[in-house]
């Protein structure tokens, strides 16, 4: 039996993306926690396997860090940055992408990128069909759309 520090691995990139409907932190917390939550089962990830996380919000979030959740979650021994994006006109707005990099064994399954509500909007091209996504306070249904990785 080959062990996982004898097999080959490189990194890889998986990229996800969510909205909510307003800017605050328990909608933060949840659109986050159901984000990270979509790519480690579309992905099939253990947590040991990730190298780090960079998260983004649109300047219209500003009232809590989207790493708290995910450190909330037990993610305590993985290194993440969280930055503010650039104020494009047009822009999706109340949005929090995730860029993790994670260790794969050559040869595994390609990642499968994850974009949630309104995000999904983001990269259509990636999108393979939209499933039900547990809705935000005050909106009357959500759905979430899972693309497949390059």
């Amino acid at each position: 039996m080959v062990t996982r520090t004898e097999q080959r691995v490189r990194m890889r990139a998986i990229r996800g993306a969510t909205t909510v409907a307003r800017d605050d932190p328990a909608l933060i917390a949840d659109a986050v926690r159901e984000m990270l939550g979509a790519i480690v089962r579309e992905n099939g990830i253990d947590t040991d396997e990730i190298v780090s996380a960079w998260f983004t919000t649109t300047p219209d979030l500003r009232s809590v860090f989207p790493a708290a959740p995910a450190r909330a979650m037990g993610w305590t021994e993985i290194p993440m940055m969280c930055a503010s994006e650039i104020d494009v006109a047009g822009a999706q707005p109340r949005c929090i992408r995730v860029m993790l990099h994670v260790e794969r064994a050559v040869g595994a399954a390609p990642v499968r990128h994850v974009y949630l509500r309104e995000a999904a909007a983001l990269r259509p091209d990636l999108c393979r069909g939209a499933t039900e996504s547990a809705p935000e306070e005050g909106r009357e249904g959500a759905l979430a759309a899972v693309g497949a990785g390059l």
